[in-house]
């Protein structure tokens, strides 16, 4: 059986009630599986077999215990300079069941979403036939009219899947009923057909409150409201997207004794985030996020996040000022500079681009912090990777997305005083160097902080620094499986399960 969560806009909620849904089923004994046909984020994720898919479904596998599957995410649109369009050559790369397709602007991709929406229905069917139930989600909103006749992750996919539709509001925007009676109005027959009721999600308040506003949408449209979602702050689960970044939202300034600082700059094309979701969980670590010079201060720590256009984050590094304030911070010797992907890439001493995959071709000379030399290639690099991190002698496990292959830039001369490679894959490929100040370092390792005992080696390296006593033992760890069991419990609390369950026919 199937569900679908679509909304009345971007960032209402879907992503997390079909997370906390999948749960949901799965804790009832249902087989169940997730699945969104178009994605659009710069935040993805690797499967085992290679294949690249958004990370708002790798957390739905993990709320079904499920490994993740590029099935569940068969389109990924990740922006570049223009989101999909404007610049020549510059615009989303198309990602289908896993694996690059090419970048295209608006137009391009228009003419082949066919072809693609061919994709998302056949891995759609594949699930459907291998799982007791499947819950979908929209993208964005079924009601942008100037969309609707192309648009292929909301009515035409609920249509093919002949699933149930929830339509999901924020309220907390205001508007809510407002906004669920405009989609209706806006919707073909067909569609309407499809909608089966309403979900507020996000209120701070008495849900009883709102009973003759869900009694008027009742009478109004027919369709029931089948809950009240309060607000659910700091679940523990990683954001989407970086709407939730970029607000600041995920900023710890809070002053806690003895606790390091940590800054994490915020690039215009900043990708997989989430890699320091797991820095949150320490009750040691103030978690910043930095966009001005100004901003930056002095931290224990500065880390230069992955970017989907390295070249032009480099650029506006020199722009805004945060390069030169690095390389200060770099020459004063008391804070750790991490680069991780894109990052490792920007501290090196240059980035070559002969292809033209981000730029007009030719590159750019680097922040020359690290000793080492990035070479961007047509062929992406897409890999689960573990090895072990050689100062700390800890097992770090992740995977790589990446456009460059990065080397030492040795002479004979420099030989003595060069960098060293600290962490390697098991083919012996190098995806980490330090420089001769071990307090700079990158790795093309995405969520090298979420292996507990490094994350704790590099915190007590950093409270040394600042003369507090270490740690030593783990004292945090980082799974979402608590957090999804909360939210599930929340939600399931806030929902009518048996009315959803007749929705998708199930009971």
């Amino acid at each position: 059986m199937r569900l679908m969560f679509q909304g009345t806009g971007s960032n209402v909620g879907k992503s997390i009630l079909t997370t906390a849904l999948c749960r949901i089923l799965l804790q009832d004994g249902v087989r169940v599986a997730p699945f969104k046909a178009q994605n659009m984020s710069l935040n993805s994720f690797v499967t085992s077999d290679g294949g690249e898919m958004g990370r708002a479904q790798v957390v739905q596998a993990q709320a079904c215990r499920l490994e993740p599957d590029v099935r569940m995410n068969p389109i990924l649109l990740k922006p570049s300079a223009n989101a999909c369009g404007g610049q020549a050559g510059v615009g989303c790369q198309v990602i289908v069941r896993g694996k690059p397709v090419g970048n295209m602007s608006v137009a391009e991709y228009d003419r082949y979403k066919p072809q693609a929406f061919e994709a998302a229905k056949a891995c759609y069917d594949a699930l459907a036939a291998e799982f007791d139930a499947v819950v979908l989600e929209g993208a964005g909103s079924p009601a942008e009219v100037n969309l609707k006749s192309n648009d292929i992750a909301n009515m035409q996919m609920a249509r093919h899947a002949r699933s149930p539709v929830l339509v999901v509001g924020d309220i907390d925007r205001g508007g809510v009923f407002a906004a669920f009676v405009g989609t209706l109005e806006v919707l073909d027959p067909w569609e309407r057909d499809l909608i089966g009721g309403w979900v507020v999600n996000r209120f701070r308040g008495e849900a009883e409150l709102l009973r003759p506003a869900l009694d008027y949408m009742l009478a109004h449209t027919g369709r029931p409201v089948f809950g009240v979602v309060p607000w659910l702050d700091r679940l523990g689960l990683p954001e989407e997207d970086s709407v939730e970044f970029k607000s600041g939202a995920l900023d710890d300034r809070s002053e806690r004794a003895e606790a390091v600082t940590v800054a994490v700059v915020d690039l215009p094309h900043i990708s997989n985030f989430t890699d320091f979701d797991a820095l949150r969980v320490e009750a040691d670590v103030s978690l910043r996020i930095v966009r001005t010079a100004d901003e930056l201060g002095e931290p224990d720590a500065v880390i230069l996040p992955g970017s989907k256009n390295v070249l032009h984050d480099l650029n506006y590094l020199r722009r805004s000022g945060l390069a030169g304030r690095l390389l200060t911070l770099a020459r004063a010797g008391r804070t750790e500079i991490v680069g991780i992907c894109g990052g490792l890439q920007i501290l090196g001493r240059e980035i070559l681009d002969p292809g033209a995959i981000e730029s007009a071709g030719g590159g750019d000379r680097g922040l020359g912090l690290l000793n080492v030399v990035t070479t961007m290639a047509s062929e992406k690099t897409l890999a689960r990777a573990e090895g072990i991190h050689g100062p700390s002698g800890c097992r770090v496990v992740g995977y790589e997305i990446h456009h460059g292959r990065t080397t030492p830039a040795l002479s004979a001369v420099e030989e003595a005083e060069g960098d060293e490679v600290i962490v390697q894959r098991g083919d012996g490929e190098a995806i980490g160097f330090a420089a001769s100040d071990p307090r700079i370092w990158g790795t093309y390792l995405h969520g090298i902080f979420d292996a507990d005992a490094f994350r704790r080696w590099f915190i007590d390296r950093l409270r040394a620094r600042r003369g507090l006593s270490p740690k030593g033992a783990v004292s945090a760890r980082y799974d979402i499986e608590p957090a999804l069991d909360r939210l599930a419990q929340a939600v399931r609390e806030s929902l009518d399960m048996e009315r959803i369950y007749r929705l998708m026919r199930f009971r």
